[in-house]
């Protein structure tokens, strides 16, 4: 199965996401799972944002060596799941793949874009506990 984080830039919410579920995938010793992330409107190569490092640093989680993505049609061809960070982002996305495969993390995730380190402290938990709240609805898994 292949999941597909989505926000805007794939700077701040999607890396920090890709980076957190992968570190639980690996504690749960889940296989034959991947995931990746991508932006709607990212500008391909930019750098995570140091706050993002930073706040995953507090998981152990290195995602440094991010870089953003343009959501392509060959990604969105080769992704089983898309988990977004807004109801925009689905919205955006079920324009072009079925509504059944996308879905919004938590109640949405706020950009902390611009934000101090403590902002993106608050948003990394906020995605890690949503990730662990929704890993069946996201993985097709059952506890």
């Amino acid at each position: 199965m292949n999941i597909l984080f989505v926000c805007t830039g794939n700077t701040c919410r999607s890396p920090m996401a890709e980076g957190l579920f992968k570190k639980i995938l690996a504690d749960k010793g889940a296989k034959n799972i991947s995931c990746s992330s991508a932006g709607l409107f990212a500008m391909t190569g930019d750098e995570v944002t140091a706050n993002s490092v930073k706040a995953c640093e507090r998981f152990a989680v290195d995602i440094s060596a991010h870089r953003a993505r343009r959501i392509t049609s060959y990604i969105l061809d080769e992704t089983d799941k898309f988990v977004c960070m807004t109801r925009d982002h689905a919205a955006s996305l079920s324009m072009y793949v079925p509504s059944d495969k996308v879905l919004v993390l938590g109640d949405g995730v706020p950009d902390p874009y611009g934000g101090d380190l403590e902002t993106y402290i608050r948003c990394a938990n906020s995605i890690r506990t949503a990730l662990l709240d929704q890993f069946d609805e996201i993985t097709g898994e059952q506890a």
